[in-house]
């Protein structure tokens, strides 16, 4: 058992602990596709659990973050979400990309890995891009 309480999951402890500078990691609402050739970890258990931005807090938790993308349509969409997630990259001092769902999409293709939440919230997904600790 891990000796800290951020990641119990050994499906994404591994992925985290695997992922090196660039790779891409989503953390995804609901209903989002994955593509059949990246890796799902579904924490999903039923409607709006687990909450997104719990999930997305676990993972900021554990991974070094240099780029973040989020669906443009969020704005607009689901205001409150957009600025949670704001927030948090605001800590950070990591700038927001955001760009066209269908896009986002195509990007996400390219993930080692989609790690799926309960949230029912439209467009509340995040594509993280991996960084160094040194």
């Amino acid at each position: 058992m891990r000796k800290t309480n951020t990641t119990l999951n050994p499906q994404l402890s591994r992925v985290i602990s695997e992922t090196g500078h660039t790779d891409l990691i989503v953390v995804t609402d609901a209903g989002l596709p994955i593509s059949q050739h990246v890796e799902r970890i579904d924490f999903a258990y039923r409607p709006g659990r687990p909450p997104f931005l719990d999930l997305l807090d676990t993972v900021l938790d554990e991974m070094v973050v240099e780029g973040v993308t989020v669906s443009s349509e969020i704005v607009e969409v689901s205001p409150a979400m957009f600025d949670e997630i704001k927030a948090r990259f605001d800590r950070l001092g990591i700038e927001i990309e955001l760009i066209p769902h269908i896009r986002f999409k195509e990007r996400m293709k390219n993930a080692r890995a989609a790690v799926r939440s309960g949230e029912f919230t439209p467009y509340a997904n995040v594509l993280l891009r991996a960084g160094v600790a040194y």
